[in-house]
């Protein structure tokens, strides 16, 4: 099943599918190491839902909500 990165819930881990933005944003995005077929780990939701904490490659990484719709990942599991 895939579903966009900020639908993830806390614990789900997924796999990069495809990076639906373009330009800048997309290359801040590759230079971080989220690239198709990485794994991520969804960790922390900030109270007010932004921004969320994911694990990729081994580090912690946060990112902004707009930032994650942009981010397609197949569900490895629940």
């Amino acid at each position: 099943m895939n579903k966009t990165l900020d639908r993830l819930h806390i614990g789900q881990k997924g796999t990069v599918v495809s990076l639906n933005c373009k330009g800048a944003i997309k290359r801040r995005i590759i230079d971080m190491g989220i690239t198709p077929g990485a794994e991520i780990i969804m960790k922390k939701v900030a109270p007010l839902g932004d921004p969320i904490e994911i694990n990729v490659r081994g580090y912690e990484l946060s990112l902004r909500k707009s930032e994650a719709s942009e981010i397609t990942v197949e569900v490895l599991d629940k």
